[in-house]
């Protein structure tokens, strides 16, 4: 009984996850019907949950939106011990978090665009962070000194000291970033002269 009571509450959420979808996209429903050859009134009656959701009527959605069906219906995630990189828009660049479970270290893959026109906007927290350079040059700004970094070279610092980094030049920048909420520095360890 208790599997079909939460079937039931995730097919209550199909609409509303339908209707969410297509207006962060800005997406009317004229448009996603002609993208669908679904009828307006359709698509209507399933976000207001007044219409079953079916695959015939999903998998149009999903395409026409270019998302998974997994991502429309909320399926429970199975064990599949693949990391499934979702990335986030985050003030401008896209994030992909590296680490999946909750509390401290995290992981991320930052990718940021070219140096745009504006003024560094410094910030204070909590926190150590790493950041190494995969490609382009990193601007790091802490306190009163300015590094730039280029592939392959890592800086490390206290989140307390007020900081800002972003692309140094006309080309964009990728780096992987280790953040410790609670002041934790990151231990590199190497044994001298490269042996076992």
């Amino acid at each position: 009984m208790e599997d079909l009571t939460s079937i039931a509450a995730a097919l209550a959420e199909v609409g509303p996850r339908l209707k969410r979808l297509r207006t962060q996209r800005g997406v009317t429903l004229a448009a996603l019907s002609e993208a669908t050859g679904i009828s307006t009134s359709t698509l209507s009656r399933l976000e207001t949950g007044r219409r079953r959701p079916s695959l015939e009527l999903l998998l149009p959605i999903a395409q026409a939106h270019r998302v998974p069906l997994d991502e429309l219906v909320g399926a429970p995630e199975v064990g599949d011990p693949r990391v499934r990189l979702r990335p986030r828009r985050v003030n401008g660049r896209t994030v992909l978090p590296l680490t999946r479970q909750p509390g401290s270290p995290q992981a991320w893959k930052v990718v940021i665009p070219a140096a745009a026109p504006c003024e560094p906007d410094l910030r204070v927290h909590e926190g150590y962070e790493w950041l190494y350079v995969l490609s382009g040059r990193l601007r790091l700004l802490l306190g009163d000194r300015e590094v730039v970094l280029g592939v392959g070279e890592a800086a490390e610092f206290d989140t307390r000291l007020p900081h800002w980094f972003g692309s140094a030049d006309d080309r964009s920048v990728e780096i992987l970033s280790l953040f410790g909420s609670q002041g934790e520095r990151m231990h590199v360890r190497a044994r001298p002269g490269g042996g076992t």
